[in-house]
């Protein structure tokens, strides 16, 4: 037996020399920890781009083992604990990891080599984080042996390099959106699989606990959650159980039909008994907002149809789908009700607004209200009307047909099967964005410039899908929209005006710490991509860093040629008249901070103009004061 590795006691069992021992320098390590804030955060950069580096060559090593100890034997290779196995189990002992943990190694390692190359390049490089491979990997397992997966591999890889930053849920729907389109009828045979073997399940767990699960379609999970939500929200702020014990104990109650209540045992709680019948009796109006083609509600289109072709009729609708399926047709094409709240500075919990079966949440818009000691919720649910999703750049195996997608907020892409399953359920409400025509789209509510009109508000949720804030999962249709450029109360034409480009999409905890805190954000129009934006995050410290590189522009483009109107000039509070002396306090703080970051902004687009993005000329407006 060879003894080759095996040391004396004490010596390192595996890796050679210890990674502490070896030259820091010559690897581009810093040698000290003593380094200011900026320094550190620069070594973390550096030091998550070399940690892809390495799980590159992990997966590289882990791939040559697989192909000397598997590939010769896999064809005809029939035992119980077969090369694969063995193979793992050597990459198991070795690593003192599990066999399902050196499986999945195995298993991702083999599906960079052989499905995604392009994709390992971007993790060798350091495009990617080591932490979505396994996404990638998972979310592409359909197009393993098609003719097209070096394709959708080089378009993911392509997507991966576009500047800007990440996070679990756009890759993917990166992903989604790249196999859905690709192959329909594959997609559906496999939806179809999927909802044939939906199930219920109980688990018996530790300390007299129990696990209770269901697989079901990804609409009605939602339903389902956000009525125990909402039951379980039904308590004062004394309540001594967590979050997630309410929501255990909320499903309880409304399937046995049971009261459910705050536990504080004050006697003037006004939750201290619920109806959990009632609750759910409300779950009609629940809505999901989809959004899609209308060439996707059509069906399939031929591979070589242009894209000129495909959007012949006008094209990305949204699409709400009441909770109840059994919702009258009277009730799937009612208006949703539309309520508009005052909340003081310390009321930061988000909320919905019931409405009809198609209606749509009420989530709150606001900027610097938190300034102004008020979040504003409004919102009125409207379609996006956009081009057709082009079928993408054709190779020689390209697939007879290619179909289009669908994103529903909150559970991502869905396939255009799927979406044209939703279409026709009687209690859904397919509504355009517009007329479709070239009229520019109002901006703003009528009586006030403040708060965006009902088809902004959809458009920009529509664009951001999520938290815009880098590496947030916050589906955008359950947080804020933010005042990119703070809004001037006293003179509108002066600050951050309610536009397409000037409102962002953030979630709660993402806008407060921008209202409150020292981070400063920026948006400006794409000079090259007319219609797109360009987002920059810029720390306490000076750093900057892109925004998502990924939004809902890439799935549906045709929203880059919707346009809105200029908002009016003046709101509310109006500036003096002429001849009207000047106010003469002091500029209040916050003013004074907003004047800052107007100023932040225009020198990090000069940095980066000087870096070659070129961003518009900076605001020459004054300070607000």
């Amino acid at each position: 037996m060879s003894d080759r590795g095996v040391g004396a006691v004490g010596d390192a069992q595996v890796g050679g020399v210890a990674w502490g021992a070896r030259d820091h320098a010559a690897v581009g390590l810093p040698v000290s920890f003593d380094l200011p804030v900026g320094g550190h955060l620069d070594a973390l950069a550096d030091l998550a781009a070399g940690a892809a580096y390495l799980e590159w060559r992990r997966y590289q090593h882990a791939a040559a083992l697989h192909t000397d100890l598997v590939v010769p034997e896999e064809d005809c290779d029939e035992r119980a604990v077969d090369a694969f196995a063995q193979c793992a189990a050597r990459l198991a002992t070795t690593l003192s990891v599990s066999q399902y943990v050196a499986e999945r190694l195995l298993d991702n390692a083999v599906a960079l080599r052989d499905r995604l190359p392009r994709v390992a390049e971007c993790l060798r490089d350091g495009v990617v984080s080591p932490t979505f491979i396994r996404t990638i990997v998972s979310r592409t397992e359909l197009i393993h042996g098609r003719p097209y997966q070096e394709q959708v591999d080089a378009d993911i890889a392509a997507a991966l390099r576009k500047p800007g930053s990440w996070s679990t849920a756009r890759v993917r729907d990166l992903c989604d959106q790249m196999v859905y389109r690709r192959d329909p009828d594959a997609v559906r045979e496999r939806r179809d699989d999927a909802l044939k073997g939906r199930c219920f399940f109980t688990e018996a767990g530790l300390d007299g606990m129990a696990t209770v699960g269901a697989t079901m379609s990804a609409e009605r999970a939602a339903v389902i959650a956000r009525v125990v939500e909402r039951l379980a929200a039904q308590v004062c702020r004394h309540d001594s159980r967590t979050k997630t014990a309410r929501a255990s104990d909320a499903l309880f109650a409304l399937v046995k039909h049971a009261p459910f209540g705050c536990d504080c045992a004050r006697p003037e709680c006004a939750f201290a008994v619920v109806d959990a019948d009632e609750v759910a009796a409300n779950a009609a109006r629940i809505v999901i907002h989809v959004v899609t083609d209308t060439t996707t509600l059509t069906g399939p289109v031929p591979a070589t149809t242009t894209p000129a072709e495909a959007a012949a009729e006008p094209a990305a609708r949204a699409q709400t789908r009441g909770a109840d399926t059994t919702a009258v047709a009277a009730e799937g094409v009612a208006v949703e009700e539309v309520v508009v709240e005052e909340r003081t500075g310390d009321d930061v919990a988000a909320e919905e607004t019931p409405a009809e079966a198609v209606a749509a949440e009420t989530v709150s818009t606001d900027e610097g209200a938190a300034n102004d000691g008020a979040a504003e919720e409004a919102t009125d649910e409207v379609a996006v009307e956009a081009a057709a999703v082009e079928a993408g750049p054709e190779s020689e195996h390209a697939p007879e047909l290619v179909d289009g997608v669908g994103y529903i907020a909150g559970l991502g892409i869905v396939s255009g099967a799927h979406v044209r399953d939703l279409a026709a359920d009687p209690a859904t409400l397919i509504r355009p964005l517009g007329d479709g025509t070239d009229t520019p789209l109002p901006a703003t509510q009528p009586a006030d410039p403040y708060r965006p009109s009902a088809a902004l508000n959809t458009y920009i949720r529509a664009r951001d899908r999520y938290c815009t804030w880098p590496g947030c999962t916050r589906p955008a249709w359950d947080g804020d929209l933010d005042h990119i450029t703070e809004y001037d109360h006293r003179n509108p034409e002066r600050g951050g005006q309610t536009s397409a480009c000037g409102l962002g999409a953030k979630c709660r905890f993402h806008h407060l710490l921008k209202t409150f805190g020292d981070f400063v954000d920026d948006q400006y129009p794409d000079p090259e991509n007319p219609g797109r934006v360009i987002r920059t995050f810029t720390i306490p410290e000076g750093r900057t860093v892109l925004g998502p590189a990924y939004t809902g522009f890439d799935t549906h483009p045709g929203l880059d040629m919707i346009v809105f109107g200029d908002p009016p000039a003046t709101g509310k509070n109006h500036p003096p008249a002429p001849g009207e002396p000047e106010p003469t306090r002091p500029a209040p703080r916050t003013e004074q901070k907003h004047a800052r970051r107007r100023q932040e902004r225009n020198r990090n687009r000069l940095r980066n103009n000087l870096n070659g993005v070129r961003p518009p000329e900076p605001d020459d407006a004054p300070p607000p004061f």
